[in-house]
């Protein structure tokens, strides 16, 4: 499903990932744990091509995605859903428009793109705030509706980046038991967290970086 081999990435010439060979299979639900700036984002980057390889190779899915041709970075990412610490919800569109934004890029029916949001908002128990705008909204309300935007287009991989960081335990539970139900569905779901209380929780692999470089592998298999 995911590939890394030796994959390397700098930012003005000093290493943020060094060296990472990496398998991740189909369906696994994984933690990327480590510090701030352990090289978590880098590598949930480099898999949604925000930024791109400086040495080694990554596949997704069987395709090198350092030979993907720029044109082709939207059709990959449409097998992805990516879910932010900091949401990147559109401030002046509705729960049910930012939602649906994924689909209308793709040119979807007005029918498709409506049964495929409520669905989505409905499996993450935000539909009756469809018509709120996100300042409306408390921050798990927002997690969910990034996390619906995310699975709105039934992604085979899901990447999530601290998508607990701002909450209180409660909320953080209640969004880490949605990933837990997506993963059961079958999508491939990885999250970068450095938050103790998410890994007892999903109790799954762990893959710690730091420093950009993997130093443990844990629980591969469960």
């Amino acid at each position: 499903m995911i590939q890394l081999f030796h994959a390397t990435k700098y930012y003005d010439r000093r290493p943020a990932l060094t060296d990472v060979t990496l398998q991740i299979d189909k369906g696994e639900f994984v933690l990327l744990m480590g510090p701030s700036g352990a090289g978590k984002t880098t590598l949930l980057k480099l898999l949604y091509c925000a930024t791109s390889l400086d040495e080694g190779q990554i596949l997704i899915q069987g395709r090198n995605v350092a030979r993907i041709r720029p044109s082709a970075v939207p059709y990959l990412r449409r097998t992805m859903g990516v879910v932010f610490q900091d949401f990147k919800l559109l401030p002046k569109k509705s729960v049910y428009d930012n939602v649906a934004l994924p689909l209308l890029v793709q040119g979807l029916s007005a029918f498709e793109t409506r049964r495929k949001v409520m669905e989505a908002l409905k499996a993450v128990g935000v539909d009756h705030r469809k018509e709120s705008r996100p300042a409306m909204l408390s921050a798990g309300e927002q997690q969910r509706v990034c996390i619906a935007r995310a699975i709105v287009n039934s992604p085979i991989i899901l990447l999530a980046d601290e998508p607990t960081g701002n909450m209180d335990a409660e909320l953080a539970c209640e969004i880490v038991e949605l990933f837990r139900t997506i993963n059961a569905r079958g999508t491939t779901v990885l999250v970068a967290t450095h938050n103790r209380q998410v890994i007892e929780q999903v109790g799954r692999r762990i893959v710690t970086l730091d420093q950009g470089k993997v130093v443990s592998d844990e629980g591969r298999g469960q």
